[in-house]
């Protein structure tokens, strides 16, 4: 059985003089706790139904329920079945509705005591998918929230009357409920709304907007910058000039939807332009391929030329700014409606202009996001002309050129990420206890222990900064003395196994012998490579997965630690590229596992210090990965500290390398 009317349509057909109102999702979940909180905290037997759209929505409260249950035999949950959610009596009624029941985009609530009622229907408002509305936090309802009894006892009438149509075996008590609303008056002192909870649900609205318009802000750069870089790496997949204007046109019309994209090369004195390069919304449009461009006599062209700035013309028509007599004919022969002109420059030297065109009779003004997309376009081709033109002499600058733009996109990705997520938390949490004098002492608490968290998350990464800065600049005071490699990897094992209550980790066996020789290196350091090395292979290794850790010696002079993990592998063209800073191998934007990519390179910088090599070795995909160093073994009187009985010798199935042979890390 399905019903496609809406309750909250119902209610409002009733009481015309109600005006629904706007809820995101977290005010209505902090509407719905403080009603239900009311009823156990209240005596009698209240009439309670909730209408929870989804089974899983209802998993969540269903221990709420529950207790409520003990106080009141008039308890009904509506809900669409996903899993067990099934009809019929348990601690309460249990209703369950088709999955193309209107209530599957309702939110309700109905709470009516002896001495209080209040309502919560809401109808939910869909946006597009993929739009910051679509998360799940914003989430938005249109409905009415009320303590007015009558309007409760209403709500309740009309939600009874889909129970029993759900659930005919219900009749008998369907009518007790029915009664027991037409028998309570309502009182002369009924409970008003908590003043605290509507400056709540006030806070959480204002909240919840300035969110959503930071989500759009971010939504919008985000779509810019995938933009760039798509035509980016669309031009720089080609050294060709001329391919690099074909993918450009292309790439740059269909982003923004333009009648009409050309780009030609030129120079400030040229007096016309071969029109080359060329894409087109529709067919119908004329084609200046092939055509010769005026520059000489065109006034736009020649302020482009003269300023290397932007010029934009929403009316080509009627625009009073500019003198365009001369080219009457050229605009009504190509049907030149609105003009963007680009110029595209390197080193404040004129290459070319990239020009889009409105072909349509209504005027176009050009947005500043349009202007400066076509900008960033127009600056990549002029790069891209450039490295095309000089690649036979300057592939080595090219490689340094496009390490950069990584590592400055990591860059800005992660201190993104990494610093204001978590300083943003600070924020909130701070301007909530300074805003908030009246607040719960256990929410306090709560606070305070976010922000204390996530304080500690931004000094880790800062850390992680100044250590690398430290490291390559060499301003680091060593202390090498000789030491037990196996205590070192008890400490780091420790380091790593405190976390086992915040995060699953693998399984982690260390098969490190005590019989091994000394090393010698800096102890605080030694034990920041292996945490390291560990809390990399636990990342990125699934629950079930296993790491293991095993020492030996490699040669006379140098102790090898291998560090093996079964998880995502390595592809072999990143072996060396995992060491370097920043490195991310799912990408800065992309990545699924938090961090700076900061971590390997340090440990390289550390074990180089000391004397030793590091090296990573893979069979590719989801094949795991096998990250070795080495550390010089301690000498006493120009021998090594371990006397020869006490050397574990190599197990005769592993191969003895020495360091030399040992794959040399960047």
């Amino acid at each position: 059985m399905s019903i496609s009317s809406s309750v909250l349509d119902e209610l409002l057909q009733r009481s015309p003089h109600l005006r629904p109102q706007l809820y995101f999702k977290s005010s209505l979940t902090a509407l719905s706790h403080a009603m239900e909180d009311q009823v156990l905290a209240a005596a009698g037997h209240p009439l309670v139904i909730a209408n929870f759209q989804q089974e899983r929505f209802y998993r969540q409260e269903a221990h709420r329920y529950r207790r409520i249950a003990t106080l009141s035999s008039q308890v009904y949950v509506l809900a669409a079945p996903e899993t067990s959610f099934t009809d019929g009596p348990q601690d309460y009624e249990l209703i369950a509705f088709e999955p193309d029941d209107q209530l599957t985009q309702e939110w309700h609530l109905v709470v009516i005591g002896s001495n209080y009622a209040a309502c919560l229907i809401c109808r939910e408002r869909f946006y597009a998918p993929d739009g910051p509305e679509a998360m799940d936090q914003n989430r938005r309802f249109e409905g009415v929230w009320t303590f007015d009894r009558q309007i409760s006892c209403q709500a309740a009438e009309i939600l009874l009357e889909r129970i029993q149509a759900y659930r005919p075996d219900l009749k008998a008590k369907i009518a007790d409920a029915k009664d027991q609303l037409r028998e309570t008056a309502p009182p002369a002192a009924e409970v008003a709304a908590d003043p605290f909870v509507q400056r709540l649900i006030t806070h959480l609205q204002a909240g919840q907007y300035k969110l959503l318009k930071a989500y759009r802000s971010m939504a919008s750069q985000e779509r810019r910058e995938r933009l760039v870089n798509s035509i980016v790496m669309a031009i720089r997949e080609s050294l060709d000039p001329a391919e690099i204007f074909r993918v450009g046109v292309q790439q740059l019309q269909q982003a923004m939807g333009v009648c009409r994209c050309i780009v030609y090369r030129c120079k400030a004195s040229d007096a016309t332009a071969q029109i080359l390069y060329e894409a087109r919304r529709e067919e119908t449009i004329p084609s200046l391929l092939g055509q010769t461009w005026p520059l000489q006599t065109n006034p736009l062209f020649q302020q482009v030329a003269q300023t290397r700035r932007t010029v934009a013309i929403a009316n080509t028509i009627a625009d009073p700014a500019l003198e365009l007599t001369p080219l009457q004919p050229t605009l009504e022969q190509w049907h030149i409606y609105s003009w963007l002109l680009v110029p595209v420059v390197y080193q404040g030297r004129l290459l070319g202009v990239v020009e889009l065109h409105h072909c349509m009779p209504q005027p176009h003004a050009w947005s500043e996001e349009e202007q400066s997309l076509v900008e960033a376009i127009a600056n990549q081709l002029g790069v891209a002309l450039i490295q095309a033109e000089s690649y036979a002499n300057l592939g080595d600058l090219n490689e340094q050129l496009e390490a950069l733009d990584r590592t400055r996109s990591n860059l800005i990705a992660i201190t993104g990420h990494e610093l204001r997520t978590p300083l943003s938390t600070i924020q909130i949490c701070l301007e909530s206890l300074a805003s908030e004098p009246d607040m719960p002492l256990e929410l306090r608490q709560v606070m305070l222990n976010t922000a204390l968290t996530d304080a500690e998350r931004m000094r880790k990464l800062v850390q992680d900064f100044l250590t690398l800065s430290r490291l390559e600049s060499g301003r680091v005071e060593w202390h090498l003395e000789p030491l037990a490699i196996g205590e070192c990897v008890s400490l780091a094992l420790s380091s790593i196994k405190t976390r086992q209550n915040e995060l699953q980790l693998p399984e982690i066996n260390a098969q490190v012998s005590e019989e091994l020789p000394l090393v010698r290196a800096d102890g605080e350091r030694l034990v920041e490579v292996l945490s390291k090395l560990l809390d990399n292979a636990c990342k990125f290794t699934e629950p079930e997965g296993e790491v293991v850790i095993e020492a030996h010696p490699n040669g006379d002079r140098m102790l090898e630690v291998t560090i093996t993990d079964t998880g995502r592998g390595i592809e072999p063209t990143q072996l060396e590229a995992v060491f370097d800073r920043f490195y991310q191998e799912e990408g800065a934007l992309r990545r699924t596992a938090s961090g700076t990519g900061l971590g390997l390179a340090i440990c390289r910088q550390i074990i180089l210090a000391m004397g030793g090599r590091i090296w990573a070795e893979s069979d590719g995909r989801d094949r795991g990965s096998r990250f070795h160093f080495t550390v010089p073994i301690a000498k006493e009187n120009g021998r090594s500290s371990a006397r020869p009985s006490e050397t574990v010798p190599t197990a005769p199935s592993r191969k003895r390398r020495s360091a030399k042979d040992a794959p040399k890390a960047k």
